[in-house]
């Protein structure tokens, strides 16, 4: 089964414009001939990678996307400061393991989303997937409860991702 190609000559305006200004930033000038390179590169970037691209991304509640980063940028704060007091003052208590969590969202990109997450937040890391996507295997660095990280994750991370992309 081919995946559907997004028609005309400009398949990602917005990434187009994102490319255009990384390129101006990174070379930190605004010249002609570097508005024009970043030009070229913006345009054919995503013209020439188009076949790779997944379906179109379809955002049903942006909203909830936006409380999500709020909770995992907070998360990671926590999370840092609780792993650096876990390592300098518990190290010998800690309780190293793995957790199954079973998935309940079926969109491929929100999986994935879900699992950066994880391993976003200091203490986590989704280690596997299982070949038939129902269930991520997370390391976490002190576990004292599997059932509850697997419910506090899925409540945390999974139910909004699954708002936003799942439920249009």
């Amino acid at each position: 089964m081919s995946k559907p190609t997004r028609p005309g000559l400009l398949p990602h305006p917005g990434l187009t414009l994102v490319l255009i200004l990384v390129w101006l930033l990174l070379v930190n000038a605004v010249s002609l001939g570097q508005v024009l390179l970043a030009i070229a590169l913006g345009w054919s970037v995503p013209l020439l990678t188009q076949r790779f691209w997944p379906e179109p991304v379809r955002l049903c509640r942006p909203r909830v996307l936006l409380r999500l980063l709020a909770t995992l940028l907070y998360d990671i704060l926590a999370a840092n400061l609780s792993v650096a007091w876990s390592i300098l003052f518990r190290s010998r208590r800690l309780r190293p393991g793995f957790v199954q969590v079973p998935l309940d969202l079926r969109h491929d990109l929100a999986i994935s989303l879900f699992a950066n997450a994880i391993s976003l937040t200091p203490g986590t890391v989704s280690a596997d997937l299982t070949p038939d996507r129902r269930t991520l295997i997370v390391h976490a660095l002190d576990l004292d409860s599997p059932e509850r990280l697997a419910d506090e994750l899925k409540a945390r991370y999974e139910a909004p991702l699954k708002e936003v992309f799942e439920s249009c």
